[in-house]
């Protein structure tokens, strides 16, 4: 069991002002492995000050001790890499081949990118005689997301720190386990008292108080466009800066002249991965109409071929999703499916064979999905693909972008100049050709309802900066 009630402030373990425990469930065996607290505005209050405190002295801190800083962060991250890897899987249900690699591997890689950019970034420019300066925004406040953990906390927390800014971190609290040991990191490595704090909680307790908190000068969230909205409301008062990486509905456009088996596998899996629990993940596939029965097969023997299961066993691909709730979403939605005449290729409601509990969720494929059928528009944040037929490049284009969202997208093609013109039309602020993986240095986000900031990199650290011009100091 972990007993994680504590929250860490001012450079201190220290209880909660109030206690109010709150159970952590394994989500592949619906069993209690641990107890939080949820935290207050009494709570808050206390890291906020620390943080106001300790930005005094840190905003001044120079580029090299804050990359020492950085280096011991990582160093001792690299100590604790297979606690954190255990910690996520046995909150979030990934598979420990996915919790050891690309979840717990992406913290490792945020610091190194932040040490990279703060390394080569000019905080200091000349115009027309003005001196341009880069500085620290403030006290951020950091609210993350359960889905990929780790990753959502290093990329806040690398380039705040890269930047010179302190911060208040609010895990989710449904995966709120590795946020505990990443803390633990922080207090090893030396980050100085009420620079970092953290303080679990819900989003009414501690997330929304957070938002419109006074001294908080910015807010840093991932999470549902939503919950996005209610941030972003709750900041107004205060007129602070928001940053957000809200959901997506990512098209996977494959053109006529792609290399089908490859786009179509490769879309699928990619669509499954993560248990389908990823904002970018490319859960609309396009796929000319001429080619519609050939894609059904590849993606139906994709599909059919991951195993799901226990997240402790090698064989297993996809583990559970997150927790009942999701669970009960994700299944009303792969029904909806099947009452609004999607033709179901594979999966379906109910768990899959042989798992009698656990919040496991059968790979699904839906073929023959029209635009206006609620999978095409809603995110399902779960296992479940959808395969819309179109008639040429140009209704392929409308269609992918009929979406409130804009986070991702996809682009298949043989002709690299035809899938470059394609990509330009995308209104996403990512676009991905012939599978093309992400790159730690280029900026991470979306148009439209998918957010309105930018993470990794050079990128991360310029959300956490302020520009003052200085006018007469020429000498």
């Amino acid at each position: 069991m972990y007993d994680f009630k504590k929250f860490y402030i001012n450079g201190e373990w220290v209880d909660p002002v109030t206690s109010n425990d709150f159970d952590v469930i394994n989500p592949a065996t619906e069993q209690v492995i641990g107890q939080i607290s949820l935290g207050s505005e009494a709570d808050l209050d206390k890291a906020v000050a620390a943080a106001r405190k300790a930005f005094e002295t840190y905003s001044l801190t120079s580029r090299e001790d804050r990359l020492q800083l950085l280096q011991n962060i990582l160093s001792e991250y690299k100590k604790r890499k297979k606690d954190i890897a255990a910690a996520i899987s046995d909150e979030m249900g990934a598979p420990m081949s996915l919790a050891a690699g690309a979840q717990a591997g992406s913290g490792d890689q945020h610091f190194l990118g932040a040490i990279a950019a703060l390394k080569e970034m000019d905080f200091e420019e000349e115009v027309e005689g003005a001196h341009i300066v880069k500085e620290p925004i403030g006290v951020c406040g950091l609210i993350t997301p359960w889905n990929w953990p780790m990753n959502q906390i290093a990329v806040k927390v690398a380039p705040a720190l890269a930047a010179g800014c302190t911060m208040v971190l609010k895990p989710s609290e449904i995966a709120p386990l590795s946020a505990y040991v990443f803390s633990e990191v922080l207090d090893a490595a030396g980050v100085p008292a009420g620079v970092y704090n953290m303080i679990n909680g819900d989003g009414p307790g501690v997330g929304a108080p957070l938002s419109a908190h006074p001294g908080i000068d910015m807010v840093s969230f991932t999470g549902s466009t939503r919950a996005g909205v209610a941030v972003a409301k709750a900041a107004a008062d205060t007129v602070k800066r928001v940053a957000q990486e809200l959901g997506g509905k990512s098209p996977n456009v494959i053109l006529d002249d792609a290399d089908l088996r490859r786009a179509v596998k490769g879309g699928t899996i990619m669509c499954m991965h993560n248990s389908g629990q990823s904002c970018n993940a490319p859960t609309r596939m396009f796929v000319p109409k001429e080619l519609l029965g050939e894609a059904e097969e590849i993606a139906k023997a994709a599909a059919e071929k991951l195993t799901v299961g226990d997240p402790r066993a090698e064989e297993s691909f996809m583990g559970p999703v997150v927790s009942e709730v999701q669970w009960n979403k994700i299944q009303g939605l792969i029904q909806k499916g099947v009452d609004e005449g999607a033709k179901l290729l594979c999966g379906g409601p109910g768990r899959p064979g042989g798992l009698e509990e656990g919040y496991f969720v059968k790979p699904t494929v839906f073929s023959n999905v029209s635009p206006n059928m609620t999978i095409a528009r809603e995110e399902i944040f779960g296992p479940v693909l959808c395969i819309l037929p179109y008639e040429s490049e140009e209704q392929a284009v409308a269609m992918a972008n009929d979406t409130p969202y804009g986070l991702s997208s996809y682009v298949s093609s043989g002709d690299a100049a035809r899938a470059k013109r394609v990509a330009s039309r995308m209104r996403a602020g990512m676009v991905h050709i012939n599978g093309a993986p992400l790159a730690g240095a280029a900026p991470f986000g979306g148009y439209k309802q998918s957010g309105n900031g930018r993470e990794w990199g050079a990128y991360g650290i310029e959300e956490f900066l302020e520009v003052k011009s200085v006018y007469g100091s020429a000498a």
